[in-house]
């Protein structure tokens, strides 16, 4: 399959139908990059026959959208391994400098005295959600 693009308006809806994320909040179409790899097969089979001005629904398993949750991915750290004045208690989201030079986000999941258990995991990892697209542009 060659490789095209959409330009889509995107809302992401939890299975509780609140709101995880939404590309208006910012103004930016989030750019879908079709057979390159980035999305999973299920994702772009969502995508095929799409035009502009399209709008479409649908609904993902948490290992067709975000990846399940990985238990290898949470990590109990030492509290200096943090800078001193950082606020750290559950839900803050921090940031460590991954392989080359990449930043990865980790939730704070729990603060038990000089421990610190993180969640490198996605956010939305291991959560069925559900995709709102209103195309706005066929690259």
């Amino acid at each position: 399959m060659s490789e095209r693009a959409l330009l889509c308006h995107m809302n992401i809806l939890l299975s509780d139908g609140s709101t995880a994320d939404s590309t208006k909040a910012s103004g930016k179409p989030a750019r879908l990059n079709i057979g390159d790899g980035s999305l999973s097969p299920a994702f772009e089979a969502q995508l095929n026959g799409l035009a502009e001005g399209d709008k479409h629904s649908f609904t993902l398993e948490p290992a067709d959208a975000f990846g399940e949750a990985n238990p290898d991915a949470v990590h109990h750290l030492d509290r200096t391994r943090f800078a001193a004045d950082m606020e750290l208690e559950p839900g803050v989201i921090v940031s460590f400098a991954g392989p080359g030079g990449a930043e990865i986000p980790g939730i704070i999941r729990e603060v038990a005295g000089d421990s610190v258990t993180v969640d490198l995991n996605h956010p939305l990892a291991g959560q069925k959600v559900t995709f709102e697209l209103e195309v706005m542009q066929v690259l």
